[in-house]
C-alpha cells in the first residue's frame, strides 16, 4: 500500500485527486491522511467526495473514510470497468478538475469510458472549460490518447449546474512529449464566456485583450459565447496560441468589483509571458502533464523533455507523488530563463 501525506507541499486537493486516480491506473492500495490539511476548511469537501466516488465506482474499488471532513480516506481500486457514469457535484464544484482525474484513470482501460459531469465549468482555481478543451485535450491528444469531450452547459459559481460530457477510448501505446527548444508564437485565439451578464462586459474584455495584442504588434481572434441557461452569472476569458509543435494558454474568471478591461489585460499578459519566453508547456499545462509523462516513462522506458517559465507549488507536489507511484525521477535545469524538465524512467 501506498502512503501519501496530504499536508505535504501545499496541502490542498490535488494530492488527493490524483493520488486516487493513479491508484486506479496502476492498480494500487492508497492511504491518504492529513486531507487538504492546509486549507481554512481541511478535511473533504463535496467535490473532492464526488471526484472520489466516481473512481470508485469505475474501479469497482473499496473504500474507507468517504464523508465531508474526513481528514484521512483508504482507497483500494480492482479494475477499471468501462461503462456510463453520471456525476453531480452538487455545487459549483469544478468538473474539469473531475475530468482529468477521471482521464487519468482510464489510460489503460479495454473499454470506453463515458462520463457526464454537472457542476462548475469555470470556476477559480481550476481550468476553466474552454482552457480544457482548447489546451490540455490536444496536449493529451498528441501523447495518444484517445479522448472526445463536449460542453453542453456552462456553470458558474454559486450556483454551478453547468453540463459537460468526456468519452475515453482504448488507445494503443502512448508516445512521449520532447519539445525542448524554444517555441516561435503567432496569432492568439480566445473565447470571452459570459452568462446573465450586459453584453458591454463581454465586449469590453474582448477589446482589451484585442488592444494588449495589438500592442505587442500581434494579433488577436476573440469571439464571445454567451449563455444565459447558466444557473449564475459569470464571465470567463481563455485564451491560447500555437506554434508549429505546441499548445500554451491561459484563462481567467471574472469577479464582482474587477473591472472587465483589467480581466482582459491581465489574462492577455498571462498568456504574453508564456509566449515570449518560448515555453513548450505553460506553468499550469506543466502541472496538469506531469502524470502523463510520468506514466510513459515508466511504461515505454522513454524520456519526455519539455521548456517552461516556472516550476509552480503544484508542480513539485506533483513530482513528490508522482515519484512515490511510478519508477521515474524529475531532471530540472536553467535554460534561458526557463525550466528544462526531463522526466526519465528510474
Amino acid at each position: 500500500m501506498i502512503e501519501v501525506d496530504g499536508s505535504y507541499g501545499e496541502g490542498g486537493g490535488q494530492i488527493l485527486r490524483t493520488a486516487v486516480a493513479l491508484s486506479v491506473l496502476m492498480n494500487e492500495e492508497v492511504s491518504v491522511t492529513g486531507v487538504r490539511a492546509k486549507r481554512p476548511n481541511p478535511g473533504l469537501r463535496p467535490q473532492h467526495l464526488t471526484v472520489i466516488k466516481v473512481l470508485k465506482e469505475l474501479s469497482e474499488a473499496e473504500t474507507k473514510g468517504l464523508s465531508v471532513g474526513s481528514r484521512s480516506i483508504f482507497f483500494s481500486p480492482k479494475r477499471v470497468v468501462g461503462g456510463r457514469y453520471v456525476s453531480d457535484v452538487g455545487t459549483a464544484g469544478s468538473v474539469t478538475l473531475i475530468l482529468q482525474a477521471v482521464l487519468l484513470a482510464s489510460l489503460k482501460s479495454s473499454k470506453p469510458v463515458s462520463l457526464t459531469v454537472k457542476g462548475g465549468t469555470d470556476v477559480k482555481w481550476s481550468p476553466s472549460w474552454d482552457y480544457f478543451a482548447r489546451v490540455f485535450v490536444p496536449l493529451v491528444k498528441r501523447l495518444g490518447v484517445k479522448v472526445e469531450v463536449d460542453l453542453v452547459r456552462r456553470g458558474f459559481y454559486p450556483a454551478g449546474g453547468g453540463e459537460v460530457k468526456m468519452t475515453v477510448f482504448p488507445g494503443e501505446k502512448l508516445s512521449s512529449f520532447k519539445i525542448d527548444e524554444p517555441q516561435r508564437y503567432g496569432l492568439v485565439e480566445g473565447v470571452v464566456a459570459i452568462s446573465k451578464l450586459p453584453s458591454h462586459i463581454s465586449t469590453r474584455v474582448r477589446h482589451s485583450v484585442i488592444r494588449f495584442f495589438l500592442s505587442n504588434s500581434m494579433e488577436a481572434k476573440v469571439s464571445v459565447e454567451r449563455d444565459d441557461e447558466s444557473l449564475s452569472e459569470g464571465v470567463v476569458v481563455t485564451l491560447w496560441s500555437n506554434s508549429d509543435e505546441t499548445v500554451v494558454g491561459g484563462a481567467m474568471v471574472g469577479e464582482r468589483g474587477f473591472p472587465a478591461e483589467k480581466l482582459g489585460e491581465r489574462c492577455a499578459m498571462t498568456l504574453f509571458h508564456e509566449m515570449q519566453a518560448g515555453v513548450s508547456l505553460d506553468v499550469n499545462a506543466t502541472d496538469q502533464l506531469l502524470p502523463y509523462l510520468a506514466f510513459v516513462a515508466s511504461k515505454n522506458h522513454e524520456s519526455s523533455v519539455f521548456l517552461t517559465r516556472e516550476l509552480s507549488s503544484h508542480t513539485r507536489t506533483n513530482m513528490w507523488l508522482l515519484e512515490k507511484f511510478l519508477p521515474v525521477r524529475f531532471e530540472v535545469k536553467d535554460v534561458g530563463g526557463c525550466k528544462r524538465v526531463e522526466v526519465k524512467p528510474a
